[in-house]
């Protein structure tokens, strides 16, 4: 499990760096568009919306990865299981939270 949380871990990583690249670079563009276009930019508000919520996803990712992942780490080779289980329990918690961010974040995009 130790292991195959690190493999996972490290690939949401780079999805999430490609995620926040690729994102910065599309409001970017239509910024720089419009712009061009005589207008003014101004983000609409489910755009404001999924960014603060995807942000916060983010954080909350790197708090599994680098918080909560390193004290699992941390109770296996120590073999300490129950501590290994309360840190496998708070990363499954967090993981359910921002999996309901998530969910949130498709109702933003699809009904605004």
């Amino acid at each position: 499990m130790h292991a195959v949380l690190g493999r996972f871990f490290a690939a949401v990583l780079w999805a999430v760096g490609l995620l926040l690249a690729s994102g910065l670079w599309m409001i970017g563009r239509v910024a720089r568009q419009v712009v061009q276009g005589g207008g003014s930019f101004a983000w609409p508000l489910d755009w404001v919306l999924m960014t603060a919520l995807g942000l916060l996803m983010m954080a909350i990712f790197g708090h599994i990865r680098f918080v909560l992942y390193k004290r699992f780490s941390a109770a296996v080779n120590g073999q300490d299981w129950s501590a290994g289980a309360g840190a496998l329990a708070q990363i499954r918690r967090w993981v359910g939270v921002n999996l309901a961010l998530g969910v949130v974040v498709i109702a933003i995009a699809l009904l605004i």
